[in-house]
């Protein structure tokens, strides 16, 4: 298996999120459960979303919000993995943003257990 085929690291996340089909009236809501540079599990019990779906996702972080689209490439009864579309660099930024929150919030635990192991 050559490094082009391997996942990009899953990052575990907490965010509320609206989203609604490409070119549909009707919004929903889900959570976004964990991100990557390429896509991310959409938390959802919405029964019309279903896999090859186009979707506008809004995420709205410290007073940013973005709308990012993104294809379902598969679904069950949590929700649904969806892939990021190429898009605007705005719309790469914020995901990129998001993630690099997230690895320094995961350094920062990793230091604190070095902490408390150190004086053990």
């Amino acid at each position: 298996m050559d490094s082009d085929s391997l996942p990009a690291p899953r990052y575990p996340l907490e965010v509320d999120v609206e989203f609604r089909k490409s070119y549909g009236r009707d919004h929903f809501t889900g959570t976004l459960k964990n991100i990557s540079a390429s896509g991310a599990f959409l938390e959802n019990s919405i029964d019309e979303i279903q896999s090859a779906d186009k979707l506008n996702v809004e995420i709205n972080l410290s007073g940013r919000s973005r709308q990012l689209l993104a294809e379902v490439v598969w679904k069950n009864k949590r929700g649904c993995g969806i892939k990021f579309s190429a898009g605007q660099q705005k719309d790469i930024q914020i995901v990129d943003d998001l993630i690099f929150f997230l690895e320094s919030k995961q350094s920062e635990k990793k230091d604190i257990l070095k902490l408390i192991f150190e004086k053990l």
